[in-house]
């Protein structure tokens, strides 16, 4: 009987809730299971991924997957890298929270609404156009204020912003581009997956006008193309 005195508006709510519930826990999980036990400490890494509703970077059809411990397709050929790998990221980064931060390939937005939690620019670029603009879109409809998307080349960087804090690169180049060392700031970090059939993450920290390249762990990410 109860169920008659319901209007949809207040199931539409409940089922709302409820499913808000479910994928909150879910990153809950996610965050304590796969990066806090896998050795990630950095407590403003792991509040932001607290807070980055993941499911809402994934295709409709993967979102009872978003908070797995694997890349996801989000189409394109293109893929969200796995939860784990984002946090190692975002963590090498050591951002305080007032940095001029550069991300290349934004694939959904997902990492550059991570960094846009831990940064105070975020400057991001997607060589797909169709990528580019339906992340820009899905950023501003979950009220990032901080993040500027463009469609472009990402081995030229983004010299009209340059220099950066930090520079993220979330696909593969078969070696550094030079261009993004020029554009990273004296003290800045890069972290970059660079390769080709065997990829290895690096940390690139310009100290005293040198640059330092120090090997984090073997990785595979999609490669990193370039404008014909």
């Amino acid at each position: 009987m109860w169920k008659k005195l319901l209007f949809p508006g207040f199931l539409f709510f409940c089922s709302t809730v409820w499913g808000t519930e479910k994928f909150v826990s879910l990153r809950e999980r996610m965050v304590q299971e796969q990066i806090i036990k896998r050795g990630v400490k950095n407590e403003r890494v792991i509040e932001a991924l607290l807070e980055v509703p993941r499911h809402k970077f994934v295709p409709p059809e993967y979102r009872e997957l978003a908070y797995i411990d694997q890349p996801l397709p989000i189409g394109y050929n293109q893929t969200i890298s796995q939860p784990y790998i984002v946090a190692l990221m975002t963590e090498l980064l050591n951002l305080k929270g007032e940095e001029k931060v550069l991300e290349i390939g934004t694939g959904s937005g997902y990492q550059a609404a991570v960094l846009a939690e831990l940064a105070g620019e975020v400057y991001t670029i997607e060589i797909l156009e169709p990528l580019a603009r339906d992340a820009e879109k899905r950023l501003k409809d979950l009220g990032y204020q901080n993040i500027k998307v463009k469609s472009g080349d990402g081995f030229l960087g983004w010299e009209e912003f340059s220099p950066f804090d930090a520079i993220i690169v979330t696909c593969a180049p078969g070696e550094i581009p030079a261009k993004l060392l020029e554009q990273l700031k004296e003290g800045g970090r890069m972290v970059i997956p660079v390769g080709e059939r065997f990829q290895e993450l690096k940390l690139v920290i310009k100290e005293k006008g040198k640059v330092v390249i120090k090997d984090i762990i073997p990785v595979r990410f999609v490669p990193m193309i370039r404008k014909k």
